[in-house]
């Protein structure tokens, strides 16, 4: 007997008749990928409708055959363009809290994989316009309770915002792809009484672009 790959949460012959509960783990897989901004909305409910359309074990499979293991760190895409790549010397910050207070992560750092913000009767203010990258994929993780995050990101990288607002604010209009080879950045959790506010706007990075360009012409 063949199994298919454990990704796709359905051991057994392809012929095999699935159940819901195989549906339902290839569902989970697909709504992990759509948080982690691997999949559009549109590309969720598409492969959703295929999962519950499925019968057998071999019409499962290639729902998932793209995605990576649950659990599994995927291979992070290398980040492309010096202005993207860390800076050695830089601060490296993993995380912001602020509770009855506030914090601040600007200028030019180094932002790690994941890193996560905490807001408690406070606040805080991320911003990414002059950030380097340790990877080609970033997720920052933002809970604010009473209070509020302001983050800014420029315009030339992939922003996907997945958080959710509940008697709050998760702004999701900064959603939206950047240039080839440009960072993604997904910020993700929740507001609660609070509000997470994601903006675009231009770094220095993209203003010396365009002088070299006005240079040229």
């Amino acid at each position: 007997m063949t199994n298919l790959p454990e990704h796709a949460g359905t051991p057994g012959a392809p012929e095999m008749r699935a159940g819901d509960a195989d549906r339902e783990r290839v569902a989970q897989v697909l709504r992990d990928a759509a948080g982690e901004g691997r999949l559009s909305l549109t590309e969720l409910d598409e492969r959703l409708d295929a999962v519950y359309a499925a019968k057998t074990y071999a019409e499962l499979e290639p729902i998932t055959r793209d995605l990576p293991a649950p659990g599994a760190a995927a291979p992070s895409a290398p980040v492309s363009g010096a202005d993207w790549r860390p800076v050695q010397g830089a601060p490296t910050w993993k995380s912001g809290i602020g509770i009855m207070s506030g914090f601040q992560r600007s200028g030019v750092w180094n932002v790690p994989r994941k890193f996560s913000a905490l807001a408690f009767w406070g606040g805080g203010k991320i911003d990414l316009r002059e950030a380097r990258f340790d990877e080609g994929a970033v997720t920052i993780r933002a809970l604010a309770i009473m209070g509020g995050f302001e983050i800014i990101v420029p315009d030339d990288i992939t922003v996907h915002v997945k958080g959710l607002g509940i008697m709050g604010g998760f702004d999701q209009r900064a959603s939206g792809p950047g240039v080839p080879g440009s960072p993604t950045v997904v910020v993700k959790g929740l507001a609660f009484w609070g509000g997470v506010g994601v903006k675009r706007r231009k770094s220095s990075r993209q203003k010396r672009k365009r002088q070299k360009e006005l240079e040229t012409d």
